[in-house]
């Protein structure tokens, strides 16, 4: 609905120059001599420069132009002062809007191009994971809170290993090139140390290890982003359970195939990577069952910080409740939440959102 109502406001503003020519023409013919319908004519071209095509633009100043000189020709000609003011004041003007297209179009294409390469980079950071990883069902969704926005430093992984199937998504504090910068440690460090080491703890201590690393090195871009919260995931081979460790994430949500919603809430809440130098603290993994039939979602604060006009953030949990159950395939469940949180907002986010959704299938049904 929202979509058609926007494909319904563009249809009508790109009448908006046709409009104002037979505004012009008509209050041309129906007004006193000493009143112009000079100035519609004029707008026309103006409204159509970052509307239409340069070709489209040319055209509606020749059309702005003809229909003046018509309705001049058939009220006296051009034998007055006014009248040749206001042919020569809608030809400059048209002349003006062809330049102000140029101008649009150089921008617009080279915005485009950014928008290419940027997006290039986010695939090249966070290639897509499968379908089918370690016989789980698994989608992930990365959106940019804008079409125009940065790099934003939101991450996933998913890697299956001699462990189990283990994960992480993450929110880097910041923006921009040094976002992706520690992006690119985090991943790589993750889909090092899920492969080397026996727990889950043991692959946070290696991303911590590896974010301090990084932030003694410098470059000509300066320092690389301060902190990461993350999750870590570690669904274990032959075992119906989940394990995490919650590095000042929010928590995941588990949802279960008759419709309940629970959240995984850290039962010892810790720093986010990349502040051990505050203190050192042991991680511990926290352990729930995951039964078949369950997904396991996995979110960065886009999601849950999005806002209404009100100010009320989108509550994730609620809005999945009772709804769990329709909501089977990972890649279904993952654009809906994209959906809910768009429209709750208004379509205007805030920020970058990341959502990683891991299903266990049905072990009766095959699924």
């Amino acid at each position: 609905m929202e979509e058609g109502r926007i494909s319904y406001v563009r249809r009508s503003v790109r009448v908006l120059p046709a409009l104002l020519i037979a505004a012009g023409v008509g209050y041309d013919i129906a007004a006193p001599l000493a009143f112009s319908g000079a100035p519609f004519l004029a707008a026309a071209p103006l409204v159509a420069a970052p509307l239409y095509s340069q070709r489209g633009t040319v055209g509606t100043g020749i059309a702005a132009i003809g229909s003046l000189l018509v309705v001049r020709l058939s009220v006296g000609g051009l034998d007055e002062v006014e009248a040749v003011t206001e042919l020569v004041t809608v030809i400059v003007v048209s002349a003006l809007a062809v330049a102000i297209n140029v101008l649009v179009r150089r921008g617009g294409e080279r915005l485009a191009s950014a928008r290419r390469v940027a997006e290039a980079v986010q695939r090249a950071v966070l290639p897509e994971p499968p379908e089918r990883v370690g016989g789980l069902q698994v989608a992930a969704r990365y959106e940019a809170a804008q079409e125009d926005a940065s790099i934003g430093g939101d991450l996933y992984a998913v890697q299956d290993t001699p462990h189990g199937v283990r994960m992480i998504v993450g929110d880097v504090c910041g923006k921009g090139l040094g976002a992706v910068g520690t992006v690119a440690v985090v991943i790589g460090a993750f889909q090092e140390a899920a492969e080397q080491e026996s727990t889950l703890e043991g692959v946070a201590q290696r991303l911590e290890r590896a974010l301090a690393s990084a932030s003694t090195r410098r470059d000509e871009r300066g320092p690389r982003e301060g902190f990461t919260t993350a999750v870590l995931a570690e669904l274990p081979p032959g075992a119906p359970v989940v394990r995490l460790v919650n590095r000042g994430h929010p928590p995941p949500l588990l949802l279960y195939a008759d419709g309940a919603v629970r959240p995984l809430t850290a039962s010892d809440p810790a720093l986010p990577l990349g502040m051990g130098g505050l203190g050192t603290w042991p991680d511990r993994a926290d352990e729930a069952e995951f039964p078949s039939g369950a997904t396991l979602l996995l979110y960065t604060d886009g999601l849950s910080e999005a806002r209404d006009r009100t100010g009320r953030f989108y509550d994730p949990e609620q809005g999945l409740a009772g709804r769990a159950n329709a909501l089977r395939e990972p890649a279904e469940l993952l654009r809906t939440l994209a959906g809910q949180a768009r429209r709750h907002s208004g379509g205007g986010m805030a920020d970058d959102l990341a959502l990683l959704a891991v299903r266990r299938p049905d072990v009766l049904h095959g699924k």
